[in-house]
């Protein structure tokens, strides 16, 4: 490839001829000097992407590389190009990372969930910090693989799960674990997703794929679909060959605390009803709605833990003639909420129905908590009086800004200080990709976390660890 020719204004054509598993050679994390500016490479720079690059750039970074499928005048890159037009582009992150991955110190990683782990792990072999958006992975095994990686290789790395950054959260980790509501037994989590269609019964008919685009790299580890403006952009969440439903765009945010304050760790079952009462809808997209159960045993001296996640709208129905979701009742806008009964709800206020939140159930009481929110409540008030307040025990991330804690822990070389960092942040997502196994397989899965192994449904190995398309094996 002529390097010099891989800029904002040409694109690499011929991706799939590219050499899709490199030998990268592990280096040690880089060490920086006062002065030093800190690389960074954006992997996927639209959407999501674009404010993950400039949060990046008011971070510290020096946004030296951007890679995106879609460089078109006009196509979701464009900002990012505009705003930093000396930035080398390309339009396939294994030519960048194999062209220029010596000069780049961290990478963000912002494309669908499927390439997640794909570009993570080709980016730490190469010895760049890496943080990606969350699910941090597709599927489970990538999560375990993820962690497993960031240890080996010593980088920096974060989960793009923001308000495990902010102060309120953080304090509400540390009152849990104090003790405010006694030993946590239960809790419920909600979310208003999918905005996006589900249950889909058949892939959209083929598109001209537009020029300029670079459609088998979108496509990448995934088995090859045709191009359809249905899939790309955003509505690739809705099929299970690239996203993981509602469940994997918010579980990351919404149970975040709760899993973190409660040390949960791995789940013994996991078990789920959703859309029609036995299972996912369709072969291809997750349901219109589910409610996962997990359980989690008692450790350390602490109790078992039911978990309930719920998702999606109750009188959805996929409409083929509008491409989304509409409401059996009358064909217009969805509006039956999944949420936790009544009795769990119970002192939640209006806004948080209408929206998520999570609950936290504990032997002495409840915890009422939004991590947009800054006004967590505990219920019975009365708890509080005489509580005697820990210390605080969890740093605090400059300007409560993930993307500074990642800079910050770059910059001194100390992966712990990211703490959304894969060590945890893998472990987690591994939890919250057991509830789709559980829709998937229309049964209760019990789980051998450590070997990542259902004892009673064998058929889960298949989507734990799924097959890659020819020429896209993780190289590990």
């Amino acid at each position: 490839m002529d390097i010099q020719h891989s800029t904002r204004r040409s694109f690499v054509k011929g991706a799939g001829a590219a050499a899709a598993a490199f030998g990268f050679q592990v280096v040690p994390s880089r060490v920086f000097g006062a002065n030093d500016r800190i690389t960074l490479a954006g992997i996927g720079v639209g959407g999501k992407g674009t404010s993950d690059v400039s949060n990046s750039a008011a971070a510290g970074f020096q946004i030296t590389h951007l890679c995106d499928i879609d460089g078109r005048e006009g196509g979701r890159a464009q900002k990012s190009l505009e705003t930093y037009p000396d930035a080398r582009f390309f339009d396939d992150w294994r030519e960048m990372l194999e062209a220029e991955g010596d000069k780049i110190d961290a990478v963000t990683v912002s494309t669908p969930d499927h390439t997640h782990a794909h570009a993570a792990v080709a980016a730490m072999n190469k010895g760049c910090h890496v943080y990606c958006q969350k699910p941090l992975t597709h599927g489970i095994w990538e999560a375990r693989v993820l962690a497993e990686k960031a240890a080996e290789t010593g980088v920096v790395t974060q989960m793009g799960n923001q308000a495990h950054a902010e102060d309120h959260m953080r304090r509400c980790v540390e009152l849990i674990r104090a003790g405010v509501i006694g030993d946590v037994v239960e809790v419920h989590a909600w979310t208003n997703r999918p905005i996006w269609p589900q249950a889909i019964p058949a892939w959209p008919e083929k598109e001209e794929v537009p020029e300029g685009l670079n459609w088998d790299a979108w496509i990448g580890p995934a088995p090859f679909v045709d191009y359809s403006s249905q899939i790309h952009w955003f509505k690739w969440r809705g099929f299970w060959d690239f996203g993981t439903g509602a469940l994997g765009d918010m579980a990351c945010h919404i149970m975040d605390m709760s899993y973190w304050a409660a040390e949960l760790g791995s789940p013994t079952s996991v078990k789920a009803v959703s859309a029609d009462g036995a299972g996912a809808m369709t072969e291809i997209s997750p349901p219109t709605w589910a409610t996962i159960e997990y359980e989690f045993p008692a450790r350390n001296g602490k109790k078992p833990v039911k978990y309930v996640w719920y998702d999606g709208y109750k009188d959805a129905i996929f409409d083929p003639d509008k491409w989304a979701l509409v409401s059996k009742i009358d064909g217009g806008k969805i509006r039956e909420r999944n949420l936790p009964p009544q009795n769990v709800l119970e002192g939640a206020g209006g806004d948080e129905r209408s929206g998520y939140g999570s609950i936290i159930i504990g032997t002495e009481g409840k915890m009422w908590f939004n991590r947009s929110k800054e006004n967590w409540y505990i219920k019975p008030g009365s708890l509080m009086d005489g509580f005697d307040a820990p210390e605080q025990t969890i740093p605090r991330a400059r300007g409560q800004d993930p993307h500074n804690e990642f800079f910050d822990a770059c910059k001194a070389g100390k992966p712990e200080m990211a703490l959304s960092g894969f060590a945890h942040s893998g472990p987690f997502t591994e939890m919250v990709l057991l509830g789709n196994l559980a829709v998937r397989l229309d049964k209760k899965v019990k789980w051998d976390g450590e070997n990542l192994k259902s004892p009673n449904t064998p058929e889960a190995d298949a989507l734990v660890k799924r097959d890659y398309r020819k020429g896209w094996e993780l190289t590990l």
